[in-house]
């Protein structure tokens, strides 16, 4: 095992380089000029220039990136264009909202899934089980924005029952944080919700055709043990898989949920910069979403081999 979480983290090493080249590269050709933008429409020629000059803009973009690069070996992800303060200091300040809402919806995405997941396997062709299906598919297809506008216009205008927007933390008022987590939280779990819940339906239709659990039955074991702990354990094991990919959609889905309701994070951060051509906060937003994206990942292949002994790891195996 120990082996092979050294030879995964030795790979990320080139995933991330390639990542942060593409990326750099890519947010060069998007057409406009930063020193333009920070300046405003007023500002002549000349002084664009100097700003290029001062920001290091006029350098071709290899040289550009290998002395980028330099830096961020080092953890200096340079200054922010826009903020005016260290990138990766206004990443800080900006992470703990996203992870917030990223654990949040991970969580009601799992709680809601399982035991709707089960109770419809359990009543596999009924009408219950109809009902999930459609409404996990209704809650696929809704795209993002759409949802988290709909839940403004009904909780938030209609019903007034939580803020249409806005972020307090939770060291300053737990109760305003909460309300101000519940729609942010409906809508980007939304999906994952109707994903795990598939998930966990096929699993355990599956798993209880076995040959183990016939015998459960025969020894009179009742219905929500055998369901909760015989089954359920052993169809939880492909939804370990499933969360973990879930993270780069969260991360991505955070863009735009941040923005429709005003919360101070890094998909809200992401935005802003990309609008003012913000380049060192975009490489080092996207670099570290995507490491984050690779050590879930790890986390959850080593978790997987935990859970199940069938699965080996080591060498050979």
């Amino acid at each position: 095992m120990a082996s092979y979480i050294v030879r995964r983290l030795i790979f990320i090493v080139p995933v991330a380089l390639l990542v942060s080249f593409i990326v750099f590269m890519l947010i060069h050709l998007v057409p406009g000029d930063p020193a333009a933008v920070l300046l405003g429409e007023d500002a002549t020629p000349q002084n664009i220039a100097a700003l290029r000059k001062e920001l290091g803009l006029d350098q071709p973009l290899l040289t550009q990136y290998v002395l980028w690069l330099g830096q961020a070996i080092h953890g200096n992800f340079g200054r922010s264009i826009q903020l005016q303060q260290p990138v990766f200091e206004a990443i800080l300040q900006r992470a703990p909202v996203t992870i917030e809402l990223g654990i949040a919806s991970l969580l009601f995405s799992i709680v809601i899934a399982i035991p709707l997941g089960v109770v419809s396997a359990t009543r596999a062709n009924g009408r219950l089980d109809t009902t999930v299906n459609v409404t996990s598919l209704l809650g696929t297809a809704i795209p993002g924005f759409v949802l988290g506008l709909g839940l403004i216009v009904v909780f938030a205008v209609f019903i007034r029952l939580f803020p249409p927007g806005g972020y307090v933390p939770f060291s300053e008022d737990p109760a305003a944080n909460l309300r101000d987590l519940i729609l942010p939280m409906i809508t980007l779990g939304t999906g994952a919700v109707a994903v795990n819940l598939r998930q966990v339906r096929a699993s355990m239709i599956e798993i209880l055709s076995q040959d183990y659990i016939r015998t459960a039955w025969a020894k009179g074991l009742h219905k929500p043990r055998v369901y909760y702990i015989h089954a359920l354990r052993n169809a939880l094991l492909p939804l370990l898989t499933i969360v973990g990919l879930q993270v780069g959609a969260i991360l991505g889905g955070a863009v735009i949920v941040e923005t429709i309701f005003q919360w101070p994070g890094l998909g809200a951060l992401a935005v802003s910069s990309l609008l003012s051509k913000d380049y060192p906060v975009i490489q080092a937003t996207v670099l570290l979403s995507a490491l984050s994206y690779m050590f879930v990942n790890l986390l959850v292949d080593v978790g997987y081999g935990l859970l199940d002994p069938r699965i080996s790891y080591g060498k050979g195996r």
